[in-house]
């Protein structure tokens, strides 16, 4: 039986762009090509790769964030005013002078007042729900990302005196965001949220400290916005939150899910997980055993970032493993992350690979399941 949606086959949304998108963007950022002209590549580009999505079997379709440089671009750095983006370091993530290699490179500062700038993915939507009659999602980058990146350092006290005054903004944002989409046709919205597990690693916590932050007062913090971003979500539509660590393994969360899988699991109230589970430093399945009955998790098995093709009886048997803790009905199977979070950073793996693994996902969806 199909689970719509998520779906038994499932993919975290960004896909490599073509060659011929990343040299129209390089042309548009040098005064180039116009506007009009990248639109017209990234058209292109996108009713392409939602054909390759609908041949290769999967029931979900995304236009692959080929529109976007990076992830955050969908709201964070373009859909809300009162932020600034601040480049810190050069290489902030390998070396930072002043904390290991640890530092943000990229800081979001908040230097005015929240406020939602009108409707920034209901077009591009429209358009991919446009070419296809599967079913088309969009992502958002979590609601936690500006708080957990910038600090209260980072975000002025003139504005907020008082945070509360501040996610207040932040929520409202998002309700009118996620309105606009609903109103675009969307009905299937994943939330990027690379913030919540990076608080059960012992590094991450030091740091935190050192700025005056509590991770598990953060944790707190964190789930209630996301629950109320969730709870002012229209009611048509279906929500799905992705827990993400990084894409650069050499930095960030090196922790499983067990830290804080009860508030994850239970206190947060939202019914579909994209969860990352393909190294060792996602840990065990264990922290399974929190997920009640009646929320779906989908496991992130096939590595975005590797070239080497999962076996599918490999695939096979980590799903097994994770049924020993959550019931098999409630799971499904994805890549762990994006294909492309940035346009061209972090991009290891090629086309070629990239349809060998959504495909792979599809196939073993089908052996377990019955159905992708």
């Amino acid at each position: 039986m199909i689970h719509p949606p998520p779906f038994r086959a499932e993919h975290i949304d960004s896909l490599v762009r073509p060659p011929e998108l990343l040299r129209a963007r390089e042309q548009y950022a040098a005064g180039k090509l116009d506007r009009e002209g990248l639109a017209a590549v990234e058209n292109t580009a996108i009713a392409r790769v939602v054909k390759l999505q609908e041949e290769l079997g999967l029931q979900v379709v995304t236009d692959g964030e080929f529109r976007r440089g990076t992830y955050s671009d969908a709201f964070t750095s373009a859909g809300i005013s009162g932020v600034k983006i601040e480049m810190t370091e050069e290489q902030g993530w390998t070396s930072s002078q002043s904390h290991g290699h640890r530092k943000a490179r990229r800081i979001p500062k908040v230097v005015g007042r929240i406020a939602w700038k009108g409707p920034q993915n209901g077009d591009d939507f429209r358009f991919l729900k446009s070419l296809t009659r599967r079913t088309p999602k969009i992502t958002l980058p979590g609601p936690c990302y500006i708080h957990y990146r910038a600090g209260r350092a980072n975000i002025s006290r003139d504005v907020y005196p008082d945070l509360d005054a501040f996610w207040s903004d932040l929520v409202e944002a998002y309700r009118r965001e996620m309105r606009s989409l609903a109103d675009a046709g969307c009905r299937y919205l994943q939330i990027d949220e690379t913030s919540l597990v990076k608080l059960g690693d012992a590094r991450v916590r030091q740091l935190l400290a050192e700025r005056g932050d509590d991770w598990r007062d953060l944790l707190r913090i964190y789930v209630g916005v996301i629950n109320a971003v969730v709870a002012s979500a229209p009611e048509e539509m279906t929500i799905g939150i992705h827990i993400c660590r990084s894409q650069d393994p050499s930095w960030q969360a090196d922790t499983g899910y067990d830290p804080i899988a009860e508030p994850l699991f239970n206190a947060m109230k939202v019914d579909n997980y994209f969860l990352e589970y393909d190294t060792a430093r996602a840990g065990t399945f264990t922290a399974l055993g929190a997920v009640p009955e009646g929320k779906f998790v989908v496991l992130g098995l096939v590595a975005s970032k590797a070239s080497e093709l999962e076996n599918v009886d490999l695939l096979k048997r980590r799903i097994e493993e994770a049924s020993r803790h959550i019931k098999l009905e409630q799971l499904g199977l994805s890549p762990q992350c994006g294909f492309a979070t940035s346009a061209a950073e972090h991009v290891t793996v090629t086309e070629e690979i990239e349809r060998a693994k959504l495909a792979r996902v599809v196939e073993v969806a089908r052996q377990v399941w019955g159905s992708a």
